[in-house]
């Protein structure tokens, strides 16, 4: 049963429909890629301004944050991811960068500009026991080696954009994030509510060094980095009779260079590699196996390898719905299914860095076709895709904080634990740089964000 400031709340939505659906066609019809969503970042400032948020913009290089009023209670974080992904063949592809928004980006930013037109009224937040902040980040989807090196020297220190900006203090306020995302996992339902283990990753730059030679004249005489590449992928290939199904293991390779001329030996080739699994024990098991690919291919050879690690994600800590989204779903009478334990995501995300922070409220919904990073992407049902995701945020929302005081407690004793200091430098050291940047900062400041002081009294 609704109540009166719900029924507002969903009113004001409906109200703000065409608006919120021209958001989302627009940032479709100009997509960008990670770090550069420019466009796309001063058009969601200018709508939180108009909407009455303090708009912050800049954060994390094109990150853009829009802030209630503070009062009592937990903060709230709603998250919209405004990146493309690189598919040259979409429809609607840039043509120069080749990024499209097949990932459903432009619908979970829909979705979070909906909710704040919801909530921006002041009555609205007056029945509100805690703060909100909408949060419009950059760069979710893989950034690849040579870009990530550019966006270090010009002081960006981690590829994604959640984990530059943990870095960097902007969650340092927050108690619970809401996130969105359209289906990644096969689901019947319009809406699937929760967030699922997902895979985390390790990733690497891998350079074979050999020795260049005449093709014709003398090929005895070089050592021929592509062959090594070759060789060691297919060992790579070979070895993937022995991954578990239970264990989720992916592995990824892309040759960036190999060889500048046909007729001569190649001298150098790149490859990067992407390692997903379950549980950083895993990635770093498999990662090791990759490793020793690379090894073995150069010694059968003659030549050396070199290798650059770079940074990951987490493997995403699942939670069950809670019951204030499924409450806001019974209400919006939506037809859904709860994460069931079992349940799994094959893919990774950014988000995986959050959940070992912070409870992640998270849900995922239907109003598409085609395949997810594919040409064929498109979303078929505005109402699916972006109406009714701003209204489950939204209530979401206001059921989370009309009792802030109860419900905080709750999600104080549930955050999740899992985390030890011997699994913190698996993936590239990441886990252990942000958290020296988070003490660093609250040391300085005198104060605990509560996220981060259960993280550190499992870690230290």
């Amino acid at each position: 049963m609704l109540d009166k400031t719900e029924e507002k709340i969903l009113q004001r939505i409906d109200a703000y429909r065409e608006q919120i659906i021209n958001f989302a066609e627009d940032i479709a019809s100009h997509p960008e890629p990670g770090f550069e969503e420019i466009r796309t970042a001063q058009k969601t400032a200018e709508c939180l301004r108009q909407l009455g948020y303090e708009v912050t913009e800049h954060l994390a290089r094109t990150g853009v944050r829009g802030d209630s009023h503070p009062a009592e209670g937990p903060h709230l974080t709603i998250i919209g991811e405004m990146d493309a992904i690189g598919c040259k063949a979409h429809p609607v592809s840039d043509p120069v960068t080749g990024v499209a928004h097949a990932c459903g980006h432009h619908a979970q930013m829909a979705a979070m500009i909906g909710c704040a037109a919801a909530l921006a009224d002041t009555e609205i937040q007056k029945e509100l026991g805690g703060s909100l902040s909408f949060l419009a980040v950059p760069a979710e989807e893989y950034i690849d080696a040579d870009k990530r090196v550019r966006l270090q020297k010009e002081g960006t220190e981690f590829c994604c954009g959640k984990s530059e900006m943990i870095r960097t203090g902007v969650f340092d306020d927050t108690d619970i994030v809401l996130t969105t995302h359209v289906h990644m996992v096969p689901v019947e339902e319009d809406f699937y509510l929760g967030n699922p283990a997902c895979n985390g990753y390790s990733a690497e730059r891998v350079t074979v060094r050999g020795k260049a030679a005449h093709g014709a004249i003398d090929p005895w005489n070089g050592v021929n980095a592509l062959s090594i590449t070759t060789s060691a992928i297919q060992m790579m290939g070979l070895m993937r009779e022995t991954f578990r199904e239970e264990d989720h293991v992916r592995l990824h390779n892309v040759i960036r260079k190999a060889g500048d001329v046909i007729n001569s030996v190649p001298d150098e080739a790149v490859i990067e590699t992407k390692v997903r699994a379950a549980s950083l024990g895993k990635l770093e098991e498999i990662t090791d196996m990759v490793n020793r690919a690379y090894d073995g291919a150069a010694y059968a050879f003659g030549g050396r390898i070199e290798r650059e690690i770079l940074q990951g994600y987490m493997p995403i800590l699942p939670r069950t719905a809670d019951a204030a989204l499924m409450e806001a779903a019974d209400d919006l009478k939506l037809t859904y299914r709860t994460v069931q334990r079992g349940d799994f995501n094959n893919a990774c995300t950014d988000v995986g860095d959050l959940s070992h922070l912070f409870p992640v409220v998270n849900f995922t919904f239907k109003g598409f076709e085609g395949r997810l990073h594919g040409a064929d992407f498109r979303i078929t049902d505005p109402e699916k895709a972006y109406i009714l995701p701003a209204k489950l945020l939204a209530l979401t929302v206001y059921k989370l904080l009309r009792n802030a005081e109860k419900r905080q407690g709750r999600y104080v004793r549930t955050l999740p634990l899992s985390l030890t200091e011997k699994a913190i430098p698996t993936i590239s050291g990441s886990r252990q740089t942000k958290i020296k940047h988070q003490e660093e900062r609250q040391n300085k400041n005198g104060r605990h964000m509560f996220g981060i002081k259960k993280y550190q009294e499992v870690l230290f």
